[in-house]
């Protein structure tokens, strides 16, 4: 176990949503979150209180919460002039905004405190078209994707009581070699030492599908095609 640095946060807000048919011919989604100051359970598969439309792809006890740096909004304001207003904590569907918290300086496997809840690191953010539709900007996905700052996924440790305003801090570090930004890049680069994919694959502390998506990916031949995925 390596020493384990002093980093935390205040939750600035946390966000809760509910299934909504938003665009013809398309899939459901509960992407469209709202900021809540109620105090929340936060059980093995997320808030009790949030929705998932598609619990095959969302949510799940491996994609129990979704957590974005509120760091980030300056970028996309940047990168996107013309929708300015609309980067705010909260927009990109996730359960949890903070400043000081972000892919740089998170690991892999990584153990916080959630309130009195226990979270874990174990994936980062696979975008889909439902950001192109949320955002309104055809190519936030591949932007959201290409751009490493993706946000993460966290597994739940030890259930409790959440609340914005709460604090997070890291107690427990076992892979600091494999920080978030490094784990982002390798899960969506083009090309990956087939080694270190295959021993991805095998990391107990990433997620399964993850860990599916890494073993396909220590096969040199293998070329993913996220078409798919991200124009929908």
């Amino acid at each position: 176990m390596s020493s384990i640095p002093d980093l935390s946060a205040e939750i600035i807000s946390v966000f809760i949503g509910k299934v909504e048919d938003r665009w013809p011919d398309k899939a459901p989604s509960a992407i469209r979150k709202h900021a809540t100051d109620a105090v929340l359970e936060l059980k093995e598969h997320g808030f009790t209180a949030d929705n998932q439309a598609d619990k095959k792809v969302h949510g799940g006890p491996e994609k129990a919460i979704h957590h974005y740096a509120a760091d980030h909004m300056e970028h996309w304001k940047s990168e996107f002039a013309d929708k300015v207003d609309f980067f705010v904590p909260g927009c990109f569907g996730e359960n949890i905004s903070t400043l000081g918290l972000t892919e740089q300086n998170l690991c892999l496997g990584d153990v916080l405190t959630m309130g009195s809840a226990k979270v874990q690191v174990c994936q980062g953010r696979q975008p889909c078209w439902k950001l192109n539709a949320h955002t309104g900007i055809d190519k936030m996905a591949p932007s959201f994707q290409r751009s490493g700052r993706t946000g993460w996924y966290y597994r739940v440790v030890e259930t409790g009581q959440v609340k914005s305003g709460d604090d997070m801090r890291l107690v427990e570090r076992s892979m600091p070699e494999w920080s978030l930004a490094r784990l982002i890049q390798a899960r969506f680069g083009p090309k990956i030492d087939p080694v270190i994919a295959q021993e991805l694959s095998e990391n107990p502390l990433l997620s399964e599908a993850w860990r599916r998506s890494f073993a396909k990916k220590a096969d040199r031949t293998f070329v993913e095609n996220t078409d798919a995925r991200l124009k929908g």
